[in-house]
């Protein structure tokens, strides 16, 4: 059999030459684009060892650093559980067989999508303040998990109706002819099919709440990102500080990224189950969808 994609000709001589030359300017123009960088900022004096040096002390992480990590990893943790379990809660009354459940899971899905997680974060926050909810210190952590827990929640309902949808149609009409429920058919045979599929996408999921709980720096939330501009202001180092801060960053995220792509190959390899969804399954319009193998 052919190894040759049938998306397009391999390329002949000639373009293969073409693309060699394009590869090779689009090198040197990065290479130039990274030397006047750095040359801007090694004659602004950010990049002298003196900016460096505070991070190789231990009052620095203990003070910034880690608390920031701390919160970020928290607000993560928490909002990705409830919102796995709002949106599996959701995504299963989106699929119900009763019009008034569909309704009324349609309209709070489509909502919390539309919504900005800052402003729900923003709101979340001053109505505990208001009511006295939690106690002042837990009041920017309750906004942020608030936040993320709704918006993704809505977009983790919409995963499961996908996964769901992805399925062949004669796995439940298997399950009726055999007497059951339409519930017992969702519990029994295809939650734990789709489930199996939907697990990568489910995983970059995360990497998106990870992400945005730098948003809570709004609401005065002590992450990662925020602590990274506070050491800048104390030491005056902002760049150095911020390259810190997202190298801790695209280190967490790309171990997430790199486990959602060993599930994914791992399934593909497997073969039982259903193929794994793709990350862009979910369209915006809120339709499902799922590579078919």
């Amino acid at each position: 059999m052919s190894g040759a994609s049938v998306l397009f000709d391999a390329p002949g001589p000639r373009a293969r030459v073409r693309n060699h030359v394009i590869s090779a300017v689009a090198v040197v123009v990065v290479a130039l684009a990274a030397w006047v960088i750095y040359t801007q900022l090694e004659a602004k004096g950010q990049l002298t060892a003196a900016k460096w040096e505070p991070f190789l002390t231990s009052n620095l992480w203990t003070t910034y650093v880690l608390p920031g990590i701390e919160g970020t990893f928290t607000a993560a943790a928490v909002s990705i559980v409830l919102a796995l379990v709002l949106g599996l809660l959701l995504g299963v009354g989106r699929l119900s067989t009763h019009a008034g459940i569909r309704w009324v899971s349609t309209v709070i899905i489509e909502f919390f999508r539309a919504v900005p997680v800052l402003i729900m974060m923003i709101f979340a926050y001053f109505l505990y303040a208001t009511y006295d909810v939690f106690p002042s210190k837990y009041l920017a952590l309750a906004g942020v998990i608030t936040g993320l827990t709704l918006y993704n929640g809505a977009v983790i309902a919409e995963i499961v109706r996908a996964g769901v949808h992805a399925l062949p149609k004669g796995q439940g009409e298997a399950a009726s002819a055999l007497g059951l429920t339409s519930g017992q058919t969702m519990r029994s045979i295809l939650l734990p099919q789709a489930i199996t599929s939907m697990l990568p996408v489910l995983i970059s999921q995360l990497v998106v709440a990870l992400k945005d709980t730098a948003i809570g720096y709004q609401i005065t939330f002590v992450e990662m990102v925020r602590q990274g501009t506070v050491v800048g202001s104390s030491y005056g180092n902002y760049i150095p500080a911020l390259m810190v801060i997202a190298v801790l960053m695209i280190s967490v995220n790309f171990a997430l990224s790199w486990c959602a792509t060993w599930l994914e190959r791992r399934m593909r390899r497997s073969r039982r189950g259903a193929s794994p969804m793709e990350p862009g399954a979910v369209e915006q319009e809120g339709a499902p969808g799922a590579k078919v193998v």
